[in-house]
């Protein structure tokens, strides 16, 4: 079964600790002014949507698998494009909505899989910590409390709008390439954020995701292993052109990833989950109020349970590209 596709689009679709959070770095310039914090790529920043405030958001995820003679026919890409809307219902807690669309692609002789997916919701709340102790996070900060630790909870569930029983060309059902999970699958997280001098800024973040298991129409019952995640960046103001509204932000982010083992029918599923360490240097751009980035994420080390099986699983990427855009009005 290829449970990585699927999985992969999983903190894509649910987008808990990932898109919503780590891109709306575009308050970075609409809030905080061209020299407020930086945020990362793709794992969660602290910074809240400002109340009132509304984000579009577009991310495209595309995996690239090495191949080999053993595994044909062999995974080739993975393309997972999400379309988001967040809204600030208060200066401290934002909430978001997000579609995603799941391409999943098999070299020559394979079966490919299309579609929307599950859409998601979330929600999240921000906080300060300062010399005055713990504070949600206020209306308006001065450039010395942007410098101080900044905090969020964030949590949500995926709905069940995807199709879990999407059937491939030759009929059959792969819980790998469905187009849903059929229950819904929740995450919770953490993250924390910190200005280091006037041009750096660390990110941090601490998340998990969760699935109930779920009986397909083939009879199969499917429970993915849980995903726990670890991760780190920072993010440099390198270029800053106030005339014309217009930042460049390098940005460095480390991710550890923790995928627990597949479960069919109660068994412990060969050739899935295993632990492993991306590395993925890119860079955000700012203009007005958008934002863009730009990175690309490659495995630099590896544990999977049965590396020998797993082609198509995440560790085995060749590299991710990973793009987004934002808006805030």
């Amino acid at each position: 079964m290829n449970t990585s596709v699927l999985r992969a689009g999983a903190l894509l679709a649910a987008a808990f600790a990932q898109p919503a959070l780590a891109h709306h770095g575009v308050a970075g310039v609409g809030a905080a002014g061209l020299q407020g914090p930086g945020a990362p790529i793709e794992s969660a920043s602290s910074s809240v949507l400002p109340a009132g405030a509304v984000l579009a958001y577009l991310k495209v995820d595309e995996a690239r698998f090495k191949q080999y003679d053993w595994a044909a026919p062999n995974a080739d890409y993975a393309r997972f494009t999400m379309l988001g809307l967040g809204y600030g219902l208060t200066p401290w807690f934002s909430a978001y909505l997000f579609v995603p669309h799941h391409a999943k692609v098999e070299a020559s002789g394979g079966l490919d899989s299309r579609g929307w997916a599950d859409a998601s919701v979330m929600g999240q709340i921000g906080f300060r910590y300062d010399q005055d102790g713990w504070h949600l996070t206020p209306a308006n900060e001065s450039l010395d409390d942007l410098e101080d630790w900044h905090f969020s909870v964030f949590a949500g569930s995926t709905l069940p709008t995807g199709s879990a029983n999407h059937r491939l060309a030759d009929g059959s059902i792969d819980a790998g390439k469905s187009l849903g999970f059929g229950k819904p699958a929740w995450s919770f997280g953490v993250s924390a954020s910190k200005m280091l001098g006037q041009t750096l800024t660390l990110s941090l973040e601490a998340s998990t995701f969760r699935f109930q298991p779920y009986t397909y129409a083939n009879g199969e019952r499917v429970q993915f292993g849980a995903e726990n995640r670890l991760n780190a960046a920072l993010s440099w103001r390198a270029l800053t052109l106030p005339d014309k509204a217009f930042r460049l932000d390098p940005v460095l982010e480390v991710q550890y990833l923790a995928l627990g083992r597949d479960r069919v029918d109660g068994v412990g599923e060969d050739g899935t989950g295993g632990r492993m360490l991306y590395v993925m240097p890119g860079v955000r751009a700012y203009w007005h109020n958008a934002s863009f980035a730009l990175g690309i994420k490659k495995p630099v080390w590896t544990r999977l349970n049965e590396s020998s099986t797993q082609q198509g699983a995440e560790g085995k990427e060749k590299y991710r590209l990973i793009f987004s855009t934002s808006l805030t009005f």
